[in-house]
């Protein structure tokens, strides 16, 4: 549900660019890790993804089941509350675990929130916490690396300046690029692993943003179906 009002909406505010190394490989069990800079990067995530066919499960804050409709879309659709200074913190990775064992992509998001940043620039990865290698260990899932540029463009700074930037991107309609690197395998400890992965976002990020040596394999968009033509009657 969630995946393919992304797909819908995400258009409206901005310009998706999709791009796949020529190693991409999103094959069911598989984690996805992407790099967080704002509240409209999950959309977009979401629509990069549903544009190369896959739904997957998004670990995401759990205050956000509390919010209305979208609370309700969250579990219908299996998405893994993350429950941060919680008891019950460490069961999301079980959740996130058994839904890797079913067969679905998860997407975690490494740097385990936004940043602080005020600005709508672009930056690169923050340091990743140690929740993505923990589970790339207990489940032995590769991890697909996903780097987006351009949510900040659409929400950034201030509450009041998230508000504006959203009202105002269906007429600006920035530039939103997503890359979805190969897949590594995590080795090593956990600080190895963790900095393995952040290293594999950051330079999907790096491509995603324009500064790749070789060009990436852009997604097309899809083609809207044309619309059924009416006979006239007899």
């Amino acid at each position: 549900m969630l995946s393919r009002t992304a797909a819908a909406l995400v258009p409206f505010f901005g310009r998706l660019t999709v791009t796949l190394d020529g190693a991409a490989d999103l094959a069911p069990g598989s984690i996805v890790a992407a790099n967080h800079t704002s509240l409209s990067d999950p959309a977009i995530v979401l629509a990069a993804l549903h544009r190369v066919g896959v739904e997957p499960v998004v670990m995401a804050a759990a205050g956000l089941w509390r919010v209305p409709l979208l609370g309700r879309a969250l579990a219908h659709d299996g998405h893994v509350p993350v429950r941060r200074a919680d008891p019950r913190a460490a069961a999301c990775l079980e959740d996130a675990a058994a839904a890797l064992a079913r067969g679905r992509l998860v997407v975690i998001y490494g740097e385990g929130g936004i940043p602080d940043f005020e600005s709508d620039t672009e930056t690169a990865p923050h340091p990743f916490r140690s929740g993505l290698a923990r589970l790339a260990a207990a489940t032995g899932a590769p991890v697909v690396p996903l780097g987006q540029t351009g949510a900040r463009s659409i929400m950034s700074g201030s509450g009041l300046g998230q508000f504006t930037g959203l009202a105002s991107a269906p007429l600006r309609r920035p530039e939103l690029r997503v890359h979805i690197g190969a897949p590594v395998r995590l080795t090593g400890d956990l600080p190895t692993a963790t900095a393995q992965a952040h290293a594999a976002v950051t330079a999907a990020w790096q491509t995603a943003g324009g500064h790749a040596v070789t060009p990436p394999t852009p997604v097309p968009a899809p083609i809207p179906a044309p619309a059924p033509v009416m006979e006239a009657a007899a």
